[in-house]
């Protein structure tokens, strides 16, 4: 018999992530990790597959040594809304209508959130997710 580690675990709700919300992309940095900057200086590194569905259709985008540069059409775009679904995926849509997501890796960390304040959200491998400081603040900082 295989026992679940899910097992009697409850559903998250949506956690929203409202300091990216309003500020807009000011440089995309690739590598092993791809780096988005935000105005105001919160920055997400992405460390795993990301799925951008933009107008021009999906496209994945996976880090390392010959990364794509299609997360270039989001400079200068400003985030609509951020959020985290059950499961540790990171969503972020952005005014152009474009949408970012990142899921969960089974063995290592996929995303990190730094962010104004102290704040800091990583998702563990297996979606776990570690948060320090309050996501849903909206005061923006200069």
């Amino acid at each position: 018999m295989v026992a679940d580690m899910r097992a009697g675990r409850r559903p998250r709700r949506p956690r929203s992530i409202d300091v990216l919300i309003g500020r807009k992309v000011e440089y995309v940095r690739l590598g092993h990790a791809v780096v988005l900057s935000f105005s105001g200086g919160p920055q997400v590194l992405v460390e795993t597959v990301a799925h951008l569905d933009a107008p021009g259709g999906r496209v994945d985008v996976e880090p390392g040594e010959h990364p794509s540069d299609v997360l270039a059409v989001l400079l200068g775009d400003t985030v609509r809304a951020a959020w985290t679904l059950d499961g540790g995926e990171l969503r972020i849509v952005f005014c152009s209508g474009a949408e970012l997501s990142v899921g969960a890796d089974a063995d290592v960390e996929s995303w990190a959130l730094v962010g104004p304040e102290g704040v800091l959200m990583v998702c563990l491998a297996r979606g776990e997710l570690a948060v320090w400081g309050d996501t849903t603040s909206t005061r923006l900082v200069a």
